[in-house]
């Protein structure tokens, strides 16, 4: 359920970001900031556990920098 909830957030940031490059900076900061703390509490756990449990906040953290960002940049490249 997570991933569907992820891959739904990186979809409406990259097409905010190709209609409005400059405000969809704001949703994109907030979604990696409210990741963060996901990966911060899971990164509490001892040794192993640790890691396991917030590696998927981070990939999560990482695939919305990447669509916003592609989002950003395939707007600048249209010749409009």
């Amino acid at each position: 359920m997570m991933v569907v909830g992820i891959v739904a957030v990186c979809v409406v940031l990259a097409v905010l970001a190709f209609l409005v490059p400059r405000f969809s900076r704001h949703p994109e900061r907030g979604t990696q900031r409210s990741l963060g703390v996901g990966a911060r509490a899971g990164n509490k756990a001892p040794g192993v556990l640790g890691r396991f449990f917030s590696k998927p906040f981070r990939t999560s953290s990482r695939a919305v920098s990447r669509s916003g960002s592609a989002g950003r940049r395939t707007r600048g490249r249209m010749p409009l």
